[in-house]
């Protein structure tokens, strides 16, 4: 059986009313988008992330929030809404 191909679009960006970096992601019919809230960076980066070193961290680790998507989708751990919210615990798996 072949493994789900997962596409992640260059579309990260800070989103202000949901403080967090967000970024899509699509899987055969699904179209979904990932949120990685501050807090995270927060715990991830040595000082106070601004919006900007958020999206930085972002793109500098980016295989690895793509990574925690996928297992998140994979393991139909998805927000009510349908969409992915990552936490730090996340990336430590």
């Amino acid at each position: 059986m072949a493994m789900p191909i997962f596409t992640f679009p260059d579309d990260a960006e800070w989103d202000e009313p949901l403080r967090a970096v967000t970024f899509s992601v699509e899987i055969g019919e699904y179209r979904g988008v990932v949120r990685v809230p501050r807090t995270l960076f927060q715990a991830l980066l040595p000082v106070g992330p601004t919006p900007e070193a958020c999206v930085e961290a972002f793109h500098l680790e980016r295989a690895r929030f793509e990574q925690a998507a996928e297992r998140r989708i994979r393991e139909r751990r998805l927000s009510p809404d349908g969409n992915v919210d990552l936490t730090i615990a996340d990336l430590k798996a």
